[in-house]
């Protein structure tokens, strides 16, 4: 039962936090000369053009019915046509970075109204009460946007650190590396399978207790 209380937690933060981060994308694509995510009808905060059934809804259960917590997952990606962008090297590299910056716009977002709201609460809430679920769910959208910005940073394609990463690989190397994206899902579900990925959910902690702190709290 505690697993899917966590899930029912979780997911909601999850699908903002994704349906905010492809809108980042979609939007700088567009300001970068790109209008192919806009025609799809992707500049948008409406979760439905957003969210894949498998990264956004069965990735994060699985992570919690398998005892961890939904921090990862994935969006439907958004449409970039490189050609359009006004500087192909400077915009892809906006257009890739647009999307943990918008979560790290809600790691502060979060963060800030968790403190207020810790401040206006006099001692603990009761268990299962309002406030308690509205504290533990800020304390959720710190921890999943911060957990979604240390896992889309990786270098392994198609995340957008790996897209990053290629504009500064050499020449030489870049199209070897671009190979890698047909297998990108399958890296991912091994890592996953595997528990690879679980270095992250240490630093994931760590840095949610680093904005708390610059908020004035611990926990």
């Amino acid at each position: 039962m505690d697993r899917i209380n966590d899930l029912l937690l979780y997911l909601p933060v999850l699908l903002l936090a994704f349906t905010v981060h492809e809108f980042g994308h979609a939007w700088v694509a567009l300001k970068q000369g790109d209008d192919t995510a806009y025609r799809l009808g992707r500049v948008t905060l409406d979760p439905r053009s957003h969210i894949d059934p498998i990264g956004s809804l069965l990735f994060p259960a699985l992570a919690t019915l398998g005892g961890g917590l939904p921090l990862l997952g994935w969006a439907k990606p958004v449409p970039v046509d490189v050609r359009k962008l006004r500087d192909y090297r400077t915009g892809d590299i906006l257009v890739s970075l647009a999307g943990v910056f918008m979560n790290l716009v809600l790691v502060v977002l979060f963060t800030i109204a968790f403190a207020v709201a810790i401040r206006l609460i006099p001692g603990e809430p009761a268990t299962g009460s309002v406030m308690d679920v509205l504290v533990n769910f800020l304390f959720a959208g710190i921890q999943v946007n911060v957990g979604l910005i240390l896992f889309n940073i990786l270098p392994i394609p198609p995340l957008d650190g790996s897209k990053v990463l290629y504009h500064f690989l050499p020449v030489s190397a870049r199209e070897q590396y671009r190979q890698l994206d047909r297998y990108g899902f399958l890296i991912l579900w091994g890592l996953v399978l595997t528990g690879a990925l679980s270095f992250l959910y240490p630093l994931v902690g760590g840095i949610t207790m680093f904005f708390l702190g610059l908020a004035g709290l611990g926990r």
